[in-house]
């Protein structure tokens, strides 16, 4: 029971980080039509989308 647990936060941490990484690459590919930036804001994930949320 406690393995499966474990399973399922190591899932959906996962799959929060990625989410988090393509919203950031979408914003700002939308904001600055650049494929070097998004990629950069990528990496950056969640920290992006709360600044572009902040700033704008």
């Amino acid at each position: 029971m406690e393995d499966e647990k474990k399973t399922v936060v190591k899932k959906t941490v996962k799959s929060g980080i990625t989410f988090g990484s393509a919203l950031a690459m979408v914003i700002s590919y939308t904001a600055w039509h650049s494929i070097g930036w998004a990629i950069f804001h990528g990496l950056l994930s969640w920290a992006y989308v709360l600044y572009y949320i902040i700033r704008y």
